[in-house]
């Protein structure tokens, strides 16, 4: 990290040595979840290579990324990884992220970015309301905040591109759609596979019991995931008129519960 871009936060402000791992280990729902999000978040450096690509020529944005927003999201991923290792020592978690990186890798291409730049913002701004996970106190809320502060700023340069390349609420809400989609199809259950995989080598051919331990790590988010907050993010690019967006606040909180989620 350069010195002159500080990290918000680092992985010696979490306690690991004051987690209360039998009350823990018994929760593979948690497990899962934790672990393919740490998957998920160390790849990252892939796609922001990818992002500064298609920004070419765009200085502001391309140093952010890489000054900002690849770092903090490895970090999220060193720390994920970190406390599954310290929960769950027996779980090779090297050889998990091998073999997620391996398909992951030949997915997450800049072939996968939207052709417009404004609309690539869009839907980075969905992608950040995505990757929250609000189960462990200390570690998420750190992430929370994160998360947020990205959303934020891609949202700031999706609102110069927007004007820039005229584009519609039509086109916007297509875009995010499509994001929404790719966040469930491919990142988180491409890690979760690999994590079931690595957790039960002797079962990983097994799609039926990797559906039912994974369905029920989905089940726990469902129960935590901010779902209002979510949606309020998801609506903010398509520039509503306020009247309109109180009343589909509370019907889409529930449909997006369902949607990243079933």
């Amino acid at each position: 990290m350069n010195p002159a871009n500080p990290l918000p936060w680092t992985l010696d402000s979490l306690a690991f040595d004051r987690i209360e791992i039998e009350r823990i280990r018994p929760h593979e729902e948690l497990f899962f979840l934790l672990a393919s999000s740490s998957f998920v978040e160390s790849g990252s450096d892939l796609y922001t290579r990818n992002l500064i690509d298609h920004f070419a020529g765009d200085a502001e944005l391309q140093d952010w990324l890489a000054g900002h927003w690849e770092q903090e999201e490895l970090q999220h991923g060193r720390a994920l990884a970190a406390y599954v290792r310290h929960v769950w020592p027996e779980f090779d978690w090297d050889s998990g992220f091998r073999a997620f990186w391996n398909e992951y890798g030949a997915v997450c291409t800049a072939a996968e970015l939207e052709s417009s730049r404004g609309l690539e913002l869009a839907a980075r701004c969905v992608v950040e309301t995505g990757t929250e996970e609000p189960v462990l106190q200390q570690l998420t809320d750190h992430i929370r905040r994160d998360e947020v502060r990205h959303f934020k700023h891609f949202y700031h340069h999706f609102i110069r591109y927007r004007e820039r390349e005229a584009i519609g609420r039509h086109r916007v809400f297509r875009a995010m759609l499509k994001r929404v989609l790719e966040i469930r199809d491919e990142d988180s259950d491409i890690a979760l596979r690999h994590v079931f995989a690595a957790r039960y080598p002797e079962r990983a051919g097994d799609v039926a019991e990797c559906r039912r331990v994974t369905s029920r790590a989905r089940d726990l988010l469902r129960r935590h995931i901010p779902a209002e907050m979510t949606v309020k993010m998801l609506l903010k690019p398509l520039d509503l008129p306020s009247r309109l967006l109180r009343l589909l606040e509370t019907p889409l909180a529930r449909v997006t519960e369902k949607l990243f989620l079933n």
